[in-house]
């Protein structure tokens, strides 16, 4: 089982070092906009390196979006993260389920996710796995509630998407961690990536806000019985100065 961190992203390697992580995670380009990622200063290395890598790709993304203005600046960035992604060697993009607005069809924005997977298809796929991540709160979103959640797979499952599991948006959203995994798998069919985040707030509290594995409100044998089961790599996208401990605390509850 391998387990690391979402790191800074300046030096992801060094980050990595000074947690003790197998595994990192990382932005390409300010969270928060749609610019081209630049190439990055460590790429070279980045490819040597026997972690796992995985690129998380910027907040605005929206793939669902009735909105022209969110939507096709959406699939374009997510395309430019994929091609930048695979050229470190990264493992997977991870991009949120998105959600439409308030009266609106949600199967809208299933068949948006669609139509971008076909149009990639045409255009030979993308050079890396596409990991979808489940999220916390709205009413409308893609991937919040596993019902729509399958709604979803059976648009998209088809072009080989992947899944990411975040505990602390499936606890948020209502869903029960005990036994996540079979139900998840029983709609995905795999978990590519877990993102093993507790939670300042309570269930179903629709509200992403990340803890430390001791400091949150999820029981950590919890949060260690879903990594077991869903052998897949790990992330915690925890508070920085705590997450060597995160990473240390789940090594000795599996084992290793």
């Amino acid at each position: 089982m391998r387990i690391g961190a979402h790191v800074r992203d300046d030096d992801p390697l060094a980050a990595a070092r000074e947690r003790g992580a197998e595994v990192v995670q990382f932005f390409l380009a300010d969270p928060q906009s749609w610019k081209k990622p630049p190439e990055h200063p460590h790429a070279e290395a980045l490819r040597a390196t026997d972690l796992d890598v995985f690129v998380h790709s910027p907040y605005p993304v929206n793939i669902a979006s009735m909105n022209n203005r969110i939507r096709i600046p959406s699939r374009k960035t997510v395309t430019q993260h994929a091609e930048g992604a695979a050229a470190i060697g990264a493992k997977g993009l991870i991009v949120h389920g998105g959600h439409v607005t308030k009266g609106e069809d949600p199967a809208a924005g299933i068949e948006n996710w669609k139509k971008f997977f076909e149009r990639q298809a045409k255009d030979g796929g993308f050079p890396l796995p596409i990991l979808i991540e489940n999220t916390a709160g709205g009413d409308n979103a893609m991937a919040r509630r596993f019902d729509m959640l399958a709604r979803l797979w059976d648009a998209v499952g088809e072009f080989d998407a992947g899944f990411c599991l975040d505990t602390c948006h499936a606890f948020a959203a209502g869903e029960e961690l005990v036994g996540i995994v079979d139900r998840v798998k029983a709609i995905t069919g795999r978990i590519d990536l877990v993102h093993l985040n507790n939670s300042r707030d309570e269930f179903g509290s629709s509200r992403d806000r990340h803890a430390n594995i001791s400091t949150g409100t999820i029981e950590p044998e919890v949060l260690a019985a879903v990594v077991a089961a869903a052998g897949a790599p790990v992330v915690v996208e925890t508070p920085s100065d705590g997450q060597a401990e995160d990473i240390a605390f789940l090594r000795q509850a599996l084992g290793g």
